[in-house]
């Protein structure tokens, strides 16, 4: 299978002008690595997330479909190292590597109907179930014991704290932080439209400043708490007239890395210093071709590559940071 990408030239020069007519100068922030990986022919299902181990360089991809392998692990240059052969994953959503330097494991969210379903996964880098967050194949409410219904994605922290969203369309609509011993801390659970309420929560990241950054995808916005206390600090919709369905932080924190499904674009936002969070700002778009509808991202801490699930092509691919 060939790569399907394509940047839309002119979508690319409308952003221009129009950044342009408000004295802006934007310029392109990533470059497609047409290599990456070597056999894209692996990808034989809808894949859905990916997750990168910077320490390692290993990239796990998650995919959808009847007889796939929901895990594809590949290096970073590209060469594939295995496929994940369990039938403990359902319908993987997103997935997260934490602890990567010293004793790394993978979490997937799994939003299956089945008996598996409605849970999140730890797993070793190989593959093998380590605990199942949630009551696996009953969808719920309750927080003690903890049960999910379509839980998005999970973020873990480097101090061991947890932050979950959940769900993708369910009967919750939940950000949950949990602490190292997997105990609820704090909660915000109310659908809506205001202020910590949510309608879809679908990916969640915290930033060094001890901010958590929701991408509330129903409401077309992202959402800032306070990741001690679950404050609310404020919200960013201007920039999204289609629904934010990533977040996710560059290395040197300065920007935000949002994929917009419905209208095929990777948006890089900005990222406000310590404080107020102020109003979102684009700096620059990924414009991709049409149906391929970027779902989830992740980046390679080290080298500062991005990585994007594709729906509709059926792939990821990586992109390489050219911006200073």
């Amino acid at each position: 299978m060939l790569p399907q990408f394509a940047v839309r030239v002119h979508a690319w020069e409308s952003f221009c002008d129009a950044a342009r007519d408000h004295g802006l100068n934007p310029k392109p922030f990533y470059k497609l690595d047409v290599s990456w990986p070597n056999l894209p022919e692996l990808f034989t299902g809808q894949v859905f997330a990916v997750a990168v181990n910077p320490v390692n360089g290993v990239i796990y991809v998650a995919q959808r479909g009847d007889n796939v392998p929901k895990v594809l692990v590949f290096t970073r240059e590209g060469y594939f190292l295995q496929a994940w052969n369990t039938s403990s994953i359902e319908m993987p959503h997103g997935i997260f590597i934490a602890n990567a330097s010293s004793n790394p494991s993978i979490w997937i969210t799994d939003v299956g109907n089945g008996k598996y379903g409605h849970t999140i996964k730890q797993y070793t880098p190989s593959g093998e179930l380590i605990q199942v967050l949630g009551s696996a194949g009953k969808a719920g409410t309750d927080v003690n014991p903890l049960q999910f219904d379509q839980p998005a994605e999970i973020f873990v922290h480097s101090s061991g704290e947890v932050y979950i969203v959940d769900g993708d369309g369910g009967l919750n609509n939940r950000l949950i932080k949990l602490s190292k011993d997997l105990e609820v801390v704090w909660m915000h659970g109310e659908k809506g439209t205001g202020p910590a309420q949510f309608y879809i929560p679908h990916s969640v990241a915290v930033d060094s400043f001890e901010r958590v950054w929701v991408a509330d995808r129903g409401n077309k916005r992202i959402q800032a708490f306070n990741a001690v206390t679950g404050d609310w600090l404020g919200s960013w919709s201007s920039c999204f007239d289609n629904a934010p369905y990533s977040v996710r932080l560059t290395p040197d924190q300065k920007y935000f890395i949002v994929a917009q499904l419905n209208i095929n674009q990777i948006t890089i936002l900005e990222a406000p210093p310590v404080g107020a969070i102020g109003y979102c700002k684009i700096v620059s778009v990924i414009q991709l071709g049409e149906d391929i509808k970027p779902h989830l991202v992740d980046l390679d801490l080290k080298t500062g590559d991005l990585y994007v699930a594709e729906i509709g092509a059926q792939q990821a691919q990586k992109f390489i940071p050219i911006y200073t």
